[in-house]
């Protein structure tokens, strides 16, 4: 068997292609995450939902928007230069989701969608999808609410709508897909990751797994100016392991150096604006052997770089998969096409 080709990384991004969107993503690298719990509320309540599980939920809620403006000014000056605000629902406190973007303005919001963030406050809007209407009266108790989310946020251009796939919702996935585009609405795909303790039905199986990755990759090829991902994302989250098995998990509340990285620079705040380093994740209470969730791939996967630095292949995957992330998640950041368009596996977790 001949041995395999050994790449130099400058031989790699020698190729003008990969050379080009390793340019375009590495000028993002200056970004520093947290993130902020912003409201213990919601106006709605749905199963299987991470905020009501754990201590956070009971932080007594801090509604001083000069208190939320001093937090924020002490994180932009200890190098924090993009924040994610989420909580129960953050569009129930719009003054001080208001008072965050007048400090940090890159950044993203996590909302159901049901009640529109106001224009000004210039961030990514994730508006979270759990299926067709019908499920989401099942889940979430909300009547006609996809109807609700395109009508809140129609021709605005900070929204995604972030499809969370289930066992049971795979097959509705193209019909939701088929709607927001048909409205020039961006979709992008999670996966449920069960809270700790949970022991509902929404829970992945092998089975599951394999169907939804045969779905997202179906959506992908019918609707790629719709569908912000890319082969490598699919991989990544629908692998039989964890993100945590297969990239070792890089937030705090797994990762116990505090050297570099968001081991260092991380923290997650609750409403009462404290943090707790061993819960200090992007989606706390996640039981981290499910995890799969979209928002703890953006840091884990993307923190790996060098591990996928191997050959052309694998680091173009990297690529589209950071790409990808920051289409998601950074305002005004377009996406480009996939460099990658096979199924790669991710490199040893040494």
């Amino acid at each position: 068997m001949a041995a395999q080709q050994k790449y130099k990384f400058s031989d790699i991004i020698a190729d003008p292609i990969i050379n080009e969107r390793w340019e375009k993503v590495r000028r993002y690298f200056f970004l520093r995450e947290s993130t902020y719990d912003m409201s213990n509320r919601c106006n709605i309540r749905c199963d299987g939902c991470y905020y009501f599980v754990g201590e956070k939920q009971f932080a007594e809620e801090n509604n001083s928007e000069s208190d939320w403006r001093q937090l924020f000014l002490s994180e932009k000056e200890r190098g924090i230069t993009f924040v994610v605000l989420a909580g129960a629902e953050p569009s129930l406190v719009p003054q001080l989701c208001a008072a965050c973007y007048e400090v940090i303005p890159l950044g993203a919001i996590a909302t159901n969608g049901l009640k529109p963030i106001p224009k000004e406050i210039d961030y990514r809007i994730h508006i979270s999808v759990w299926g067709n209407d019908q499920t989401s009266q099942a889940i979430r108790k909300a009547p006609n609410m996809l109807t609700r989310q395109m009508a809140n946020y129609q021709g605005d251009a900070r929204a995604v709508f972030v499809y969370t796939f289930t066992p049971f919702n795979i097959d509705e996935a193209r019909e939701v897909t088929e709607i927001l585009a048909a409205h020039g609405h961006k979709i992008t795909f999670n996966m449920f990751s069960a809270p700790v303790g949970y022991d509902g039905s929404l829970r992945h199986t092998p089975q599951s797994l394999a169907k939804t990755r045969m779905m997202m990759r179906e959506l992908l090829a019918d609707y790629p100016q719709t569908v912000l991902f890319s082969p490598y994302n699919i991989v990544a989250h629908t692998n039989e392991k964890g993100l945590h098995d297969l990239f070792s998990c890089t937030y705090p509340r797994m990762n116990p150096s505090t050297d570099i990285g968001l081991g260092r620079s991380f923290r997650q705040y609750r409403t009462d604006l404290q943090w707790n380093r061993d819960a200090a994740c992007c989606v706390p209470d996640t039981d981290c052997s499910d995890c799969r969730h979209y928002a703890a791939g953006s840091a884990v996967v993307t923190a790996r770089m060098y591990r996928h630095a191997t050959d052309p292949v694998t680091f173009s995957a990297w690529l589209d998969y950071a790409d990808t992330y920051l289409a998601v998640w950074v305002r005004g950041y377009e996406k480009g096409q996939n460099l990658c368009p096979a199924f790669v596996n991710p490199p040893p977790n040494d």
